[in-house]
């Protein structure tokens, strides 16, 4: 006779999929407490470590879902690697921008950086997929535009931490979209085609003295260790969960990191925060509030 108590229902795609973005947008709002543990270690360094130790995340991953072979496919495809080659350049730019503003005590600015993302994608859009943009689109760039400024005259020039993060995953994920293979497989090809200069690189610094790792005490081994899964797992829990929830419903998610980032920073790493920051924060916000309401509203519409 069968417990019919002990049987559960299986989750929907869309508690599933909830369940995947939020646990990549929570790693990737706490990300930085891990990258404070790591500032006495170069940036570069830092992000070299982040490839390497990716992959055999990343490959056991696709080893479990039997989809090797999708990354042989995409090794004899020209097209596919060059694509490849650019996103893996932007998206190893970001990072290293990313690993050193923390070190710098200017997680602020990479909080404003990916709050003010969203709406570089709007702009994107409506520059090469030539989409229109609606009135509250057109408001809400406005008021990250004045934010920006804003910050300009204040710091006596342009905010270029925040600005370098946002158009650079902004291209990033617009390009991305161009590779002919699922998520998890293009970032298995990027960290495989960034390995090769990282790998060189690690071994000019361990033959030249310079390394944390090869030279360096357990603790610096293991905190290398783990600059693998903190990099992987929240992109492959974002591949997943964006796959299974609604567009609008990511797009809200999205914001949950940055705030996290900017709450750590202002209340954990005490960074100062200005009566202009906060108006400038104020604008982004507001515009990413009218955002929000205009891409909820084309939703319903559309259903």
């Amino acid at each position: 006779m069968t417990d019919n108590t002990l049987e559960r229902p299986p989750m929907s795609n869309d508690v599933r999929g909830f369940v995947f973005a939020l646990s990549a947008f929570l790693m990737w709002g706490f990300l930085p407490l891990y990258m404070k543990l790591v500032t006495h270690i170069p940036a570069s360094e830092v992000v070299a470590h982040r490839i390497i130790w990716s992959v055999p995340v990343a490959a056991i991953l696709l080893f479990l879902m039997g989809r090797t072979a999708d990354i042989t496919a995409a090794l004899r495809s020209p097209r596919t690697l060059m694509m490849a080659c650019i996103t893996a350049g932007l998206i190893t730019f970001n990072w290293g921008i990313y690993v050193w503003a923390i070190s710098v005590d200017r997680a602020l600015e990479t909080a404003l950086g990916y709050y003010i993302n969203p709406l570089i994608n709007v702009v994107l859009g409506a520059l090469f997929l030539k989409e229109r943009l609606n009135r509250a689109q057109m408001v809400a760039v406005g008021l990250a535009l004045a934010a920006v400024v804003l910050l300009t005259v204040k710091a006596g020039g342009l905010p270029w931490v925040s600005l370098a993060l946002a158009l650079s995953f902004g291209f990033y994920g617009f390009l991305r979209k161009t590779l002919p293979i699922g998520p998890s497989q293009g970032f298995m090809l990027e960290v495989l085609i960034l390995s090769v200069p990282a790998l060189g690189y690690i071994i000019w610094l361990i033959g030249s003295g310079q390394d944390h790792f090869a030279a360096g005490n357990g603790w610096n081994v293991f905190i290398l260790l783990m600059a693998g899964p903190v990099t992987a797992v929240p992109l492959i829990c974002y591949a997943f969960g964006a796959k299974l929830l609604r567009y609008t419903t990511i797009g809200i998610m999205q914001y949950i990191g940055p705030t996290i980032i900017f709450l750590i920073a202002v209340f954990w790493f005490r960074e100062p925060f200005s009566t202009v920051q906060f108006i400038a924060f104020g604008l982004i916000w507001a515009g990413l509030a009218i955002y929000t309401w205009s891409s909820i509203n084309e939703s319903r519409k559309k259903a």
